[in-house]
């Protein structure tokens, strides 16, 4: 029988969210349960559980939009926790109260981190010595030739450690206007390219900056 055309994901084209939805229903289904934790999504998903988080903020938002029911996981490595705190303090543009470790902001609960360190500020302290630790490697910054700068050689995208990090050393605020989400509820945090990665700049400690999102949108992909 003659093969069916099938639609297929064009490379660099951002998938949607009624994608991310379904695709996270059809794990669900196939693995007949009525909730998905992200070591199933990642065996199985289409996409990255990364991407899926970035999307709708947390895991268990994303559970949330997709009719499933919240995951209570157990024995979650410490960096998904520590990912987790980083994720957290961006959003809040500061450091995280046990208050604040609840399913509309955080993917998980404050429970997690006293049972894994014995209570919220050793978890605490035990994230600001995961994130010291990596400072180093973070912020390395090549030296390039003229024609290498041509083109940028890293990822557009920033990691989430690398986010933190420039925003810890911008103490959570926009370099444009000084707003900060600690400040202004409805304000949110992006990262920018000083030199813009359209024209060769590098996604690097030294060439980000934190903007909010109004500052950012007006800049553009202009150098200033």
């Amino acid at each position: 029988m003659k093969k069916r055309f099938e639609l297929h994901q064009t490379a660099g084209v951002p998938v949607s969210t009624d994608e991310l939805i379904g695709d996270l229903k059809r794990v669900a289904a196939e693995l007949h349960v009525n909730s998905v934790t992200y070591r199933q999504y990642e065996e199985i998903g289409k996409y990255s559980s990364q991407t899926v988080r970035t999307r709708f903020g947390s895991w268990n938002n994303a559970l949330e939009k997709a009719g499933l029911n919240v995951s209570n996981e157990f024995n979650i490595p410490d960096e998904r926790l520590f990912e987790n705190i980083e994720r957290l303090w961006i959003k809040l543009g500061r450091q995280p109260r046990k208050r604040d470790m609840i399913s509309s902001l955080s993917e998980y609960s404050e429970r997690p981190y006293t049972r894994r360190f014995g209570s919220w500020r050793k978890a605490l302290e035990q994230f600001i010595a995961y994130v010291n630790s990596q400072e180093v490697s973070e912020n390395t910054t090549n030296e390039l030739t003229s024609f290498e700068k041509q083109r940028p050689r890293t990822s557009r995208d920033p990691s989430l450690r690398l986010r933190f990090l420039v925003m810890r050393r911008d103490s959570f605020k926009c370099q444009h206007c000084g707003k900060s989400p600690a400040t202004h509820t409805n304000v949110e945090l992006h990262l920018d390219h000083v030199v813009p990665w359209s024209k060769g700049g590098e996604t690097t400690f030294d060439n980000l900056r934190t903007l909010c999102g109004d500052c950012n949108l007006g800049k553009a992909n202009l150098i200033e």
